[in-house]
């Protein structure tokens, strides 16, 4: 027993002590980096030159924004690999994220950015739970990898942000209006002719509407971007050359079918009799509870067999197939279902 105790002392005492150690290390190496950034400062109209130039690659202007759709709109921003060019030539920065702690399935971590130069520092310490959020439940992981892949995603965000907040703002500015530049290349169209052309091409080419296109991007047609113009580009060329197909990029089937889903959720009808001759057996079988075979088959008869038109409504409700669809979900699926099959 005095043994165990002494031996558990022992490794306490050896983890601090390659603790201190650290630190100790880290602070020295410091140091040492803002003794030579003061001695070799920045020369600010090379760096910028530098920011620039890199900027001019087109690999990395088409990386160099995020965006994400949100109430028909995009938001948009420097992405992370912009953040870190810019940082790499304008010089004399560190910057990066480091795992404090990691106990009982969660890690605390510090994404930071520092300027040696200036000795301008922004920081952001957060928690990350080991889950990750699937469809339908929250997965937790014991991987090494897997939680290293999750808190290195979630750090970039912080990082980006504690970079952006060192580097001048004007600086940024300029590179993000140089990558846009050189996504534009020699095309001198405007943006919105851009969008236009493409909407035409693929409707008389491929026969893809406006909406699909819109559904495979994520926002409106009028919140298109020029890297937005690029995918699709891609798209077409790979659909011409007989590279892909068209259901495997759009969901056919959608062309005005998403407004009759919304005003079914947005109304919230009482059902008919009809529609809930399984009621009772809903009940039974839970909110959660998956439908039967029989309630599948009465879908696709409400549906006067058009499968297009069911797997359309099941993606707007967030399901990959019918068989998946939950009891307390499946009238207001009938009433979309019935409602666009005698439109």
């Amino acid at each position: 027993m005095d043994n165990e105790i002494i031996n558990e002392f022992d490794i306490q005492n050896q983890k601090s002590v390659g603790t201190e150690m650290a630190v100790t290390r880290q602070a020295q190496e410091v140091q040492a980096a803002m003794v030579i950034a003061k001695r070799f400062p920045r020369d600010e109209n090379a760096a910028f030159a530098r920011i620039i130039r890199a900027c001019e690659r087109k690999s990395l202007a088409e990386s160099a924004m995020y965006e994400y759709p949100r109430g028909g709109t995009k938001v948009t921003g420097p992405s992370i690999r912009l953040a870190e060019t810019i940082a790499q030539n304008w010089g004399n920065i560190d910057f990066g994220m480091i795992e404090l702690e990691q106990n009982n399935g969660e890690s605390t971590v510090m994404s930071y950015a520092w300027d040696l130069e200036t000795n301008t520092r922004r920081q952001a310490i957060f928690t990350v739970k080991h889950v990750r959020d699937t469809k339908y439940e929250k997965k937790a992981l014991t991987d090494s990898r897997d939680i290293y892949e999750l808190i290195a995603n979630m750090a970039a965000r912080r990082t980006r942000a504690c970079i952006l907040a060192v580097i001048p703002g004007d600086v940024v500015d300029k590179a993000v209006a140089q990558c846009q530049k050189t996504l534009a290349g020699d095309n001198k169209m405007p943006l919105e002719d851009l969008i236009r052309d493409m909407i035409t091409i693929f409707d008389r080419e491929h026969q893809v509407s406006s909406v699909m296109l819109e559904n495979y991007i994520g926002c409106k047609s009028s919140a298109f971007t020029r890297n937005d113009v690029l995918r699709l580009a891609r798209v077409h060329k790979s659909l011409s050359d007989g590279m892909a197909t068209r259901a495997q990029y759009f969901d056919v089937g959608s062309s005005g079918v998403g407004i009759a889903v919304d005003s079914v959720l947005t109304n919230s009808p009482t059902a008919s009799p009809k529609e809930s001759e399984n009621t009772e057996e809903s009940k039974q079988a839970g909110e959660t509870s998956i439908i039967t075979a029989k309630q599948v088959t009465r879908l696709y008869t409400l549906a006067k067999g058009n499968r297009e038109l069911v797997n359309s409504i099941l993606l707007e409700m967030d399901y990959d197939s019918a068989k998946d669809i939950r009891v307390s979900d499946y009238d207001i699926i009938c009433k979309a279902v019935e409602d666009n099959a005698g439109s």
